[in-house]
């Protein structure tokens, strides 16, 4: 599977959950790029943007989309790796600010 058919096939299950993809299409595609590495990787689908430990379970939180996605999105616009965002962020009616870490530090501890 290709970045590109990631996108398409991610894209038709999110946008009607209320996740969009950034706008800016080479960053989006270079995340999930990252994604499919992780798959291969480790076996699953782990978020780009931080260290995964490699045990599946350790780092079920990470797996895309993150546990932090959500609340990330909904008070940031935006989840940590500005992958998944919302429709107002990509319009530029919400702020584009730093999105900081939810992980706890111990769960990044290996």
């Amino acid at each position: 599977m290709t970045a590109a058919e990631l996108y398409q096939m991610l894209r038709k299950v999110q946008e009607p959950k209320g996740y969009f993809f950034n706008q800016d299409r080479a960053r989006t595609l270079d995340l999930l790029e990252g994604l499919l590495i992780n798959k291969k990787r480790y076996g699953y689908m782990c978020c780009p943007c931080r260290l995964a430990s490699g045990d599946r379970a350790k780092d079920a939180d990470i797996i895309c989309p993150c546990t932090y996605r959500e609340p990330d999105v909904a008070e940031y616009g935006s989840c940590y790796c500005n992958l998944y965002v919302s429709q107002e962020w990509n319009q530029g009616q919400t702020p584009v600010v730093y999105v900081p870490e939810r992980r706890p530090p111990e769960k990044m501890a290996f």
